[in-house]
């Protein structure tokens, strides 16, 4: 096909995996030496990273303490709320990427389309919250090990899971994109074999026991804490879908977001009932929610919900094959967390509220200086754990812990002031990529979900006796957005984007939207091409 300047350029598709390493052609992913980040992440990439995004320790391990606090009916319908919210957030970010697939997304929307203050707040939220994540996952890395071998210091596993994730993000990030693929691709077969397995065990087909429905009438039967027990679970899950966001920020590095990133964010709801409802339910049914094992099964892999369930199948080896997904599914958070912080540390350095140099890429395409920089602060904090019994590490993880719900609820606001400012400059909608289809309430309900989440996460800190230092640590991580963004407010004194001053061009590649909508029979505005009119077209670009 031919743009606009005559050249001919190349589509791909999401059947059609030819790499693309072009590179971005806005100022927002240049970086200040000259390179630019390279879309090496093919559509194979970006759909396992959604699908792995939404499996992790909290599925693996702490998904047991849910059934207990909620019970089995709680426990369900707690994430099928939360798997709402994700959606709607999924849905108005793929809106905002699949349009503007730029390094730092959701962060440089809101300084772009909401408020520089907002932006600023995110931004540095986010990255800090990965970053401090990244040490987390060094922490587990170094515990799980030691299930095997204790001869060796467990500092040691830290280190070398380090050097691990440094190597995989210094080169290319076809490197993220290809472990996060096959880890992912792991996580998903390990999650279908279990609700197959755990199928079989409630039948009585394997282990000889035939539980059926059992398990939902013990005393207090599906709901036996009531409301309080699932708006428990609906805030442990509202943590464990955190990072399901990365994929906005993949869009930057995607070899055609606008049609990767809309498949990915629309196959979002089903992935949660498949992994999360499917997998709450054969918990549920297999194991009573009174079982003191479930409580243990987020600190003991021994003793998670999924090894229990494989054990009762009559699998001995559960607790060795459970922890060695553990082990990997924690170097995949520690991977993601290098990704997603780095590039929006980028982000943060391109929109002026970081030192330049982090803008800096190699010439593999790599924002070299913001990849060390997140490894190195990650490396400080994870050293924070080993001293004072790790009571700097557990401000740091606090400090951070509201990061993914603010994300959230940030996201929904900056989606309603791009949709309001892109209808006020007279764009149409139908030459939108991907449009959300719950707009305006799916953002409003995360707004109001995500902000009773955020003050009501810490209502058992004001139950007697009353300790201020658990109040301080619950809201810690609120106080630290609003510092941030009063002082930025302040400091710089922005105002608020008006509607007309917002920019919906830079960095849209516009000549692939154009050329991808021709693929679909539709012009630039979205509006239907005559059949003469196409086969015309088609005839041009084979000539030329």
């Amino acid at each position: 096909m031919l743009n606009k300047n005559n050249e001919k350029i190349q589509t791909t598709t999401d059947q059609e995996e030819v790499e693309d390493t072009s590179s971005f052609s806005s100022k927002d992913s240049i970086g200040n030496n000259g390179h630019t980040l390279k879309r090496g992440l093919k559509a194979r990439h970006i759909q396992m990273i959604a699908l792995g995004g939404t499996i992790g320790t909290g599925l693996f391990m702490s998904s047991g303490s849910a059934i207990a606090n909620g019970g089995p009916g709680g426990a369900l319908v707690a994430y099928g709320l939360v798997g709402i919210l994700v959606f709607c957030v999924m849905m108005s970010l793929g809106e905002m990427s699949a349009l503007i697939p730029v390094a730092g997304s959701f962060s440089h929307f809101a300084y772009r389309f909401a408020d520089p203050s907002l932006g600023f707040m995110l931004g540095w939220v986010y990255w800090a919250n990965w970053a401090v994540g990244v040490a987390a996952e060094l922490t587990g890395v170094s515990m799980i090990m030691e299930f095997w071998i204790t001869s060796i210091n467990s500092v040691v596993w830290a280190v070398i899971c380090l050097a691990i994730l440094v190597a995989l993000n210094v080169f290319s990030v076809k490197g993220y994109g290809e472990v996060e693929y096959w880890i992912s691709f792991v996580k998903i077969i390990v999650v279908v074999i279990f609700v197959i397995v755990g199928i079989c065990v409630d039948t009585g087909a394997v282990g000889g026991v035939n539980y059926g429905v059992s398990n939902f009438h013990l005393p207090g039967g599906a709901f036996p804490n009531g409301f309080l027990g699932v708006f428990n679970v609906f805030i442990n899950a509202a943590y464990s879908f955190n990072g399901v966001e990365i994929v906005g920020i993949t869009a930057g590095e995607s070899t055609n977001p606008h049609k990767t990133v809309p498949t990915a964010v629309k196959q979002v709801f089903y992935r949660i009932i498949l992994f999360y409802i499917l997998s709450m339910l054969v918990i549920g049914l297999v194991i009573p929610y009174d079982d003191p094992n479930l409580l243990n099964g987020g600190s003991d892999i021994s003793v998670s919900p999924f090894t229990l369930v494989f054990q009762k199948s009559g699998a001995a080896w559960a607790a060795d094959m459970m922890n060695a997904i553990i082990l990997i599914t924690m170097i995949s958070a520690g991977n993601s967390g290098v990704y997603s912080s780095s590039r929006t540390l980028m982000s943060l350095a391109n929109d002026g509220f970081a030192p330049r140099f982090f803008n800096r890429v190699n010439r593999w395409g790599i924002p070299i200086w913001s990849v060390l920089a997140t490894c190195f602060v990650g490396c400080i904090a994870f050293v924070t754990s080993l001293f004072g019994a790790g009571v700097v590490f557990n401000w740091l993880v606090n400090l951070t812990s509201l990061a993914g719900l603010i994300t959230w609820v940030s996201i929904s606001i900056t989606h309603l002031r791009f949709r309001q400012g892109y209808v006020s400059q007279g764009r149409s909608l139908t030459a939108l990529p991907y449009r959300s289809p719950f707009f305006p309430w799916g953002d409003w309900i995360v707004i109001i979900a995500g902000t009773v989440i955020i003050f009501g996460q810490g209502y058992h800190t004001f139950l007697a006796p009353i300790e201020p230092s658990e109040i301080i640590s619950s809201y810690i991580g609120l106080v630290l957005a609003v510092i941030l963004y009063v002082v930025h407010k302040v400091w710089k004194r922005p105002a608020l984007v008006k509607n007309v001053e917002m920019d919906f061009e830079t960095g849209t590649f516009q000549d692939t939207v154009i050329d991808i909508r021709e693929e679909d029979g539709l012009d630039k505005n979205g509006n239907p091409i005559p059949k003469w009119k196409r086969i015309w077209n088609k005839t041009i670009a084979i000539i030329a």
